[in-house]
Formats: structure tokens, C-alpha cells, sequence
């Protein structure tokens, strides 16, 4: 499938730059959003109308917000191949819903670990879970999902959507590819502090 319509799009972003133009973009070409806590305050209070995630899932966020899109309501919508019937069949049975962009940025991890004095609890609780799990999942279903990692890649896949309609298939592989160098770089981070200590 060459071009995508973004029908639906989740943001979550620890930087915020540029998202809520992106989600503006969107919400004018008719897309549902889904967005997380400080995200969502972000969309909020710019007057950008969005559904939260623990209400389409409907979970809690749980453990003082390490579980929030981990959930098959989210991963099934990224995952499933649209191409493909019985794929198809089985989100419709169990009511999931296809979701075409995700924006996700991560946790500062290395600028966490890069202050003086950092304590090994700082240093976990900024290991993100969550955003590397959904941007591994958009970027293996590429073929159908957008996903974007940096916010400098906003306007490019906005003047898309406004000329095109939706994204184009060598944008969303040139962006899964950049979308899995960023989690290779976050997780080697990770492994050679982890493996300093």
C-alpha cells in the first residue's frame, strides 16, 4: 500500500517540540488521537481535542505510570496486517482498531545518566519501556504504520498528509529505519551503563 490515510495516531512524546502542530495536522485531516498524561496536558491546553489511552483501553495507567500503552488494544492496532483477511477478522472480533501514525519519543535516558551524581534508581526509572515497545511495533508493521521518533520529521510528514493525503511508503520505511537506529542507540546506552557499574 503506497499511500496511508492517518485515520487514528497516538502521540506520546517526553520532548514536546512541535507535537501539538503535528496533532493540529492531523486532527484537520480527520484523525482520531490518542495521547498519554503529559502529552495529553500538552494537547489540552493548547485546545486539542484527544482521547486518552487508558480510556480506549480501558485500563488505568498503573504503577505510578510504568503500564500505560502497554496493552493489546495498542500493540494489536499497530501490529495486525491490514493485507490480511484473517488478521483483519480477528481485530475486528475483538474490537481493535487499526492505528496508522505513532509519535513517540523516548525517556532521557543518556542525559539522565550524563549528571553528576546520579543514583541507579534515577538512572532505571528513566530506562523507557513503553515508547521503545510501540515504536518496535509501528516500525516491524511499516508497511501500514508511521512512526516517528524525532520531532524534526514532523513537517515533512505533515506536508505529506496536506499534498498526499496520507504517507507514503518510502517515508514510512525510510522512518522505521530511523525509528530502530534510535531504540538500537537508546538500549546500547543502557547496556554499557548498566555494564559499567
Amino acid at each position: 500500500m503506497d499511500i496511508i490515510p492517518i485515520r487514528q495516531a497516538i502521540l506520546s512524546v517526553f520532548d514536546k517540540t512541535g507535537v501539538v502542530d503535528l496533532a493540529r495536522a492531523l486532527k484537520d485531516h480527520g484523525a482520531n488521537l490518542l495521547s498519554t498524561g503529559g502529552t495529553g496536558r500538552a494537547l489540552s491546553e493548547h485546545g486539542v481535542e484527544y482521547q486518552e489511552v487508558s480510556q480506549y483501553t480501558g485500563s488505568p495507567e498503573m504503577l505510578g505510570g510504568r503500564v500505560k500503552t502497554l496493552h493489546p488494544m495498542i500493540h494489536a492496532g499497530l501490529l495486525f496486517k491490514r493485507e490480511d483477511p484473517a488478521q483483519a477478522a480477528e481485530a475486528a472480533e475483538y474490537g481493535v482498531k487499526a492505528i496508522d501514525l505513532v509519535a513517540v519519543n523516548l525517556y532521557p535516558f543518556q542525559q539522565t545518566i550524563a549528571k553528576p551524581g546520579v543514583t541507579l534508581d534515577d538512572a532505571t526509572e528513566n530506562i523507557d519501556i513503553g515508547g521503545p515497545t510501540m515504536i518496535r511495533a509501528s516500525a516491524k508493521n511499516f508497511v501500514s504504520v508511521t512512526v516517528i521518533t524525532d520531532p524534526t520529521d514532523y513537517p515533512g510528514v505533515m506536508a505529506e498528509i496536506q499534498s498526499k493525503g496520507g504517507v507514503s511508503y518510502e517515508t514510512r520505511k525510510r522512518l522505521a529505519a530511523k525509528a530502530f537506529a534510535h531504540t538500537s542507540s537508546y538500549d546500547k546506552a543502557i547496556t554499557e551503563y548498566l555494564g559499567g557499574l
